[in-house]
């Protein structure tokens, strides 16, 4: 073979592996463009516990999807939801739920996990509290702020606690409208974490989810206490919606669909029961999937029922746009 020879041979050698070299680079290229984005607005009192980052890296993980979360008040992400800001939304207020599907902005209502709402204060308890009825400690921490001895902390932000809060006064026969006024009725205007602080700092009432406050009493100098927990009525339950694409064009339904798929999984379902167990000496979050399938769980199965199914369903038939594997 002679030199010319030669040199072509090296050319075709160095084109084949150029061309090769091209085809393994737009190879990963495609394959990393192919990922897509799934933006969800969720409530603050899952997200500051951590549980949504071990979500996040476990569920990419197995999808193609990068999720981006905002955490934000309950009211605040149903807003994003009905801009089309977000993909999905993660929250925790039935009644605002509803409105959210009634008024066509949302599809496919799941509930994925359940705590409890929770009064704290402090351990000297001024007005009496301790392991008493809700409506009740309502009712005596009203007396006593009115007396001077007792402060109450509101969120004061539209979230799902602050509403949730708002129906137990009401329940408790007060109007918030009214107790704003009182001097013993403070507003943070901010999330659970701000809450929790500004409750701490002042010795104060207040209404928590067991998640943030627990997250909060790790590492934390704090003088609060859990007085009251797990009744019917401070039942708090976790649910994820889609957003309608046929009311917003652009989201992300399909990547909606499969994150909710994969939060009601058993494999997801086991993660959320057993995360915080080996920090927080209990768990943070309890798994809902099985346990509305089964009836299983004692009165916190009705309690769910009771407090956050919508027209006797999760998710009333008109609004599963024909998701059927979500609900079997």
């Amino acid at each position: 073979m002679n030199i010319k020879s030669n040199h072509l041979v090296l050319i075709f050698i160095i084109l084949g592996g150029l061309t090769g070299g091209y085809y393994i680079l737009s190879s990963l290229v495609t394959q990393e463009t192919e990922r897509t984005n799934l933006i969800v607005s969720t409530t603050t009192s899952i997200y500051d516990t951590g549980l949504l980052d071990v979500i996040e890296e476990d569920f990419e993980a197995k999808h193609a999807i990068d999720i981006l979360f905002i955490p934000v008040g309950t009211g605040q992400a149903i807003l994003h939801g009905q801009r089309g800001d977000s993909d999905l939304i993660l929250v925790h207020a039935p009644i605002k739920e509803y409105d959210f599907l009634v008024e066509d902005y949302g599809v496919a209502r799941k509930i994925i996990a359940y705590n409890f709402f929770i009064i704290i204060g402090s351990p000297d308890d001024p007005a009496g509290v301790k392991d008493g009825d809700i409506i009740d400690a309502l009712k005596h921490i009203v007396y006593s702020g009115r007396r001077g001895e007792s402060v109450w902390i509101s969120r004061g932000d539209d979230s799902g606690t602050h509403t949730r809060e708002k129906s137990l006064w009401k329940d408790a026969g007060f109007e918030v409208s009214s107790l704003v006024n009182e001097p013993w009725y403070l507003e943070a205007g901010a999330g659970m974490l701000s809450t929790l602080r500004l409750a701490n700092e002042k010795g104060a009432y207040t209404l928590s989810d067991t998640g943030t406050f627990l997250k909060f009493n790790t590492g934390t100098p704090i003088e609060l206490e859990i007085l009251v927990d797990q009744t019917k009525e401070l039942i708090n339950v976790y649910s994820a919606i889609a957003v309608n694409p046929d009311f917003i064009e652009w989201v992300n339904f399909e990547g909606a669909i499969q994150f909710i798929e994969y939060l009601i999984s058993e494999e997801t379902q086991d993660l959320i029961a057993n995360f915080g167990g080996d920090i927080f000496q209990q768990a943070l979050f309890f798994p809902a999937v099985d346990l509305l399938k089964s009836g299983s769980g004692g009165n916190e199965s009705q309690w769910i029922i009771d407090i956050a199914f919508l027209d006797g369903y999760e998710c009333p038939p008109q609004y599963r746009v024909g998701q059927v594997q979500l609900y079997d």
